[in-house]
């Protein structure tokens, strides 16, 4: 089956924003098994619209459209799609009530005029709720041409839960077989490593299939199977999944799609009853941040630190005056002191430190732009690790975090 997807908005053609959506589509619809050759993004111009519109519909069979469904004036998407299918719109006296009790629930004095275009949709057409926002997501299908056009709201928070609810199934009925898949993450081990690891696996693929997805300080593995079921794919996938869980060991934390590398540690924390802080310099607190985006992370983690200036390290941390006068503050002593002062200024059971030079200036020949100290204390007893990235100074502080909470894991699991 074939996809094609169309962006609509002036400000993706512009380039005010950037067009994740089309990116996540084309990841999803192809892990559904589905061809996809073209993609466009059009301004919110009716002729050129519908021009893209009819192309795409000639070249597919199902044509995604994202964006254009809202209560302005510029919102074409969804009138110019039923004029392409020769449709009528008509009032949907169920969408209209969806749209005016989000209104009541977000406590909104009145509703405008014009929000009510959102309920106006094509005849024929499947309407699919908004469980967040007003602008339903709409199906029209062509049987005679066995064609179908399926129109989604722009904004990600809408589209995403909308796509992996409703039109995903949708999808995956219009194939003879499904397509299922497990997501097996490994951190702790370089993309070209991991790869060699399974590349026997990779060359003898044919059902399942597997895939690398190179993450920052992470590798993820697509495997994915085509079956007439769920249970018969997932009787193709277990012996695969066992053979990487056997060949990785450790550096495997999940199987599960929707799990992070944060997450992982988060619950691994919960599982040992433990409490964790964090020392940083260099991240500035981004190490802090991807612990505490994981919902329930205020179960064990109390506190944190940024500690930039010297002096914050004596004073918060407790290092040693002459431990930065001999060796520095992007040094291993210095983070494994910042690790143990964390740890007992927050009485904590764990602690992440982090001192480096991000970059762009600051770095010398003898401490260049990407040199880090990433220190782990767990009870009492310290672990320092030292990296040296590459990357500009944005991507050497996201490394620092990903090898941070890798780091945390590993000496976590080393205890009982």
């Amino acid at each position: 089956m074939v996809v094609e997807l169309i962006s609509v908005g002036t400000e993706i053609l512009l380039g005010n924003i950037v067009n994740t959506n089309a990116a996540y589509l084309a990841e999803k619809c192809a892990l559904l098994g589905c061809s996809l050759y073209h993609q466009t993004v059009v301004g919110d111009n009716e002729e050129r619209m519908e021009e893209a519109i009819r192309q795409a519909i000639e070249r597919a069979d199902i044509v995604i459209l994202t964006g254009g469904l809202g209560p302005t004036k510029d919102d074409l998407t969804k009138e110019v799609t039923a004029k392409v299918f020769g449709r009528k719109l008509y009032m949907d006296e169920h969408s209209r009530t969806r749209i005016r009790d989000y209104f009541e629930k977000i406590k909104s004095k009145k509703v405008t005029e014009n929000n009510w275009k959102q309920a106006l949709v094509p005849e024929g057409a499947i309407v699919i709720d908004n469980l967040n926002g007003t602008a339903p997501g709409l199906i029209l299908e062509d049987k005679e041409r066995g064609k179908a056009a399926i129109l989604i709201p722009g904004p990600p928070n809408e589209m995403k839960p909308m796509f992996e609810h409703d039109i995903a199934p949708y999808l995956n009925k219009k194939q003879p077989e499904g397509i299922y898949s497990h997501m097996v993450k490994v951190c702790g081990i370089g993309e070209s490593r991991a790869e060699t690891m399974v590349a026997d696996l990779m060359d003898a693929q044919t059902n399942p299939t597997l895939a690398p997805y190179a993450k920052t300080g992470e590798v993820h593995f697509r495997v994915t199977a085509r079956a007439c079921s769920e249970e018969a794919a997932e009787k193709l996938m277990g012996p695969m999944i066992e053979e990487m869980k056997k060949r990785f060991g450790d550096a495997v934390y999940t199987t599960e799609e929707n799990v992070t590398l944060e997450e992982s540690v988060i619950r691994l924390l919960e599982e040992k009853k433990m409490t964790v802080t964090t020392a940083e310099s260099c991240t500035g607190g981004k190490l802090s941040g991807r612990l505490l985006n994981v919902s329930g992370a205020s179960g064990v983690y109390n506190e944190g630190y940024i500690t930039y200036a010297n002096a914050s390290k004596e004073k918060i941390l407790g290092v040693k005056h002459e431990t930065l006068e001999t060796y520095g503050a992007v040094s291993e002593q210095t983070a494994a002191e910042m690790a143990l002062g964390a740890a007992k200024a927050a009485g904590a059971d764990a602690a992440l430190s982090v001192t480096g030079i991000a970059g762009p200036g600051g770095g010398t020949a003898e401490k260049p732009v990407g040199l880090v100290y990433i220190g782990c204390a767990v009870n009492g007893e310290v672990t320092v690790r030292e990296y040296r990235f590459t990357g500009n100074r944005e991507k050497n502080r996201d490394y620092a975090v990903a090898r941070a909470i890798t780091l945390l894991r590993e000496e976590l699991l080393k205890r009982a």
